[in-house]
Parts: structure tokens; sequence; C-alpha cells
């Protein structure tokens, strides 16, 4: 099932065209979350580097004009400048519509869809998925993976609605993230939620080859809504979506995404909530 009513980016007729600032419509069907909702314009993980390039590049300048000559100190000041605006510009979490239609599944990150397959989610994902007493068949699993390079925004969000049970840390390698063997070698952190028909969708954040840092904001219990952020991962990377069997993707490989924006996919009648669905819009 595609989203025929809505043009794409790069006229792909499978993501929603809104640009995704703080003055986007919200379309039909779909609902504009509460500002309220983010720490602001700019993530709060990202606050604390912005201000560390702000700093050396004003140290940087007064080094150059006092020890070598003011155009050397000019110079390294508007480098300076240029990547702490780029820094800015990294860390930007705009607003987004959530579509609420039943049963859909969003993007959890912005960023080139490489892989919709079918395979099971991380030994460790699944562990705790049954440890938590959720419906998780061996191997009839779909994955959908989606790669973040360094110009798009990296904050992660909900793909579906329901109860966070279990965020599970595991080490490994920093492998191009874009690669298949990423997804069993990479630095990666699962997140499984409880769905409302008791099956469990699984979000796994992949560290890559530049990103060195992955942030899981939510705790086992947060009750997320569908498109609600739950984290970030810095300077490239990639997030897998595990969906149970019975899921009819609404993408394919090539496609762009943008996080809690563009439909992944449908879930089966009985999957997740086909009622009424919680909704983002006055979430603090």
């Amino acid at each position: 099932m595609r989203n025929e009513a809505c043009k794409g980016i790069d006229g792909d007729p499978r993501t929603l065209t809104s640009v995704a600032t703080s003055a986007v419509t919200p379309r039909p069907g779909t609902t504009l979350e509460s500002p309220n909702g983010r720490s602001g314009p700019i993530a709060r993980e990202g606050w604390p580097i912005v201000a560390s390039f702000v700093g050396l590049t004003a140290i940087a300048a007064v080094v150059g004009v006092v020890f070598l000559h003011p155009w050397a100190g000019v110079a390294v000041g508007l480098v300076g400048l240029v990547v702490s605006a780029w820094c800015l510009w990294f860390f930007r979490d705009p607003v987004r519509p959530i579509p609420q239609a039943s049963g859909v599944v969003v993007s959890p990150a912005d960023g080139r869809v490489v892989a919709v397959d079918s395979m099971p989610p991380p030994a460790e994902a699944r562990a705790a998925s049954e440890s938590a007493g959720l419906s998780t068949p061996d191997s009839r699993w779909m994955r959908i993976s989606v790669f973040m390079n360094v110009f798009d925004v990296h904050v992660n969000r909900a793909p579906v609605a329901g109860v966070v049970a279990a965020a599970i840390h595991k080490d490994g390698l920093f492998v191009n993230a874009a690669l298949p063997k990423a997804s069993e070698e990479n630095e990666r952190l699962s997140l499984v939620q409880r769905m409302e028909g008791g099956q469990a969708a699984i979000s796994v954040q992949i560290a890559g080859l530049i990103a060195r840092r992955i942030i899981c904001r939510v705790k086992p219990g947060a009750d997320l809504a569908k498109g609600e952020r739950f984290g970030l991962i810095r300077f490239g990377s990639r997030v897998d979506v595990f969906l149970p069997a019975g899921a009819v993707a609404s993408v394919k490989p090539g496609d762009r995404c943008l996080a809690g924006q563009t439909i992944l996919a449908t879930l089966a009648s009985g999957q997740g909530a086909f009622g009424e669905e919680p909704s983002l819009a006055g979430r603090s």
C-alpha cells in the first residue's frame, strides 16, 4: 500500500512533501505535533557541542590576531563560524506533521531506505521481547533500514505508538552503516515497544563509520506516541525497524524518508492500534 495521494521528496510519491519546519501545515490525516515536545529548534544534546565550537573559534581567532596576523585571526574566525553554523544545522530538530491513520508505521529517521527485506531482529532484542511476554515470531519479521548521512536530521522518532518494554545497548564495531554487515557487527541500541495488540515493534539505532555516540532518551515503561522523539545518533548512522509478519511496506530501497512523517509500512489488522491512536499534539 503506497502513499498515493502525496507528492514525494524529489518527485517520489511515497513520501509527504511538507517542508519540516515550525511553520509546516498539517495535511489531512496528520496531526502537527506540539512544539512543546522538543527542547527548541536544536536538539538539546547539540547545545554543548555548538557551544564548544563557538568557544574554540573565539579563542583561536584571538590567538591568531595576537600572535600571528590580524588577517590570520579573521580567517580562523570565519572557518570556525562556518563549522559552528554547520553544527547548529546538524542538530536541527524540526516539527513534523505525524500521520494518524490506523496501523501506519512512520519512519524513525530522516535518510535513504537501504533495505526492505525479511530477517529477525538482533538476538538481544528478541530475548528482551520474549522476556516481556511479547509475541515474537522466530524469522517472519519485516526489516526496513534507513541510512542517515551527515546532512540529514539525526533526531530519531518512534515508528509506532507503544510502551517501551526494553532498551538494550550492545558494543560493536564502527563499519560503514550503509553496509549489510553493520546490522550484526556495529555498536547498536535496540528499542523494543509493546504495541496495543501485544506484539513487538523494534527500532535499532546503529552506529556508523563516523557516528560514535548513540543516545536513547527513554527508559522501559515510557509510553511513546507514534512519531515521538526517543533519541539521536551523532554524525551519520542508520536505524532498522523490525515489524511483525503481515506488515506491508510502503517504501523501497532508494526512497527518501522524513522521520515521523513518511509512512514506511502498514501493519496487518490486529497488530498495533487500529482504533484511535494517541496524538503528539499537546505532548510535552
